[in-house]
């Protein structure tokens, strides 16, 4: 439980930046977001998603490993 609070923290953490450094970035960025059809943007998520477990098993992986 405390990997995940710790890895909600960091994505809080990330998006914080995000926000802070570059809204006029992320502003056009949902513009052209909300442009795009829901299963292309469903598409980008699922393949975000997928992304991220792997990175998470392949580091979890590596780690019992050493």
């Amino acid at each position: 439980m405390s990997d995940f609070l710790a890895a909600l923290g960091l994505l809080l953490v990330i998006e914080g930046v995000i926000y802070a450094c570059f809204p006029g970035m992320l502003r056009r960025m949902l513009e052209m977001m909300d442009q795009l059809p829901e299963q292309k943007v469903r598409y980008a998520g699922l393949a975000a998603a997928v992304a991220g477990i792997t990175i998470v098993w392949l580091v979890r992986h590596q780690a019992a490993g050493l």
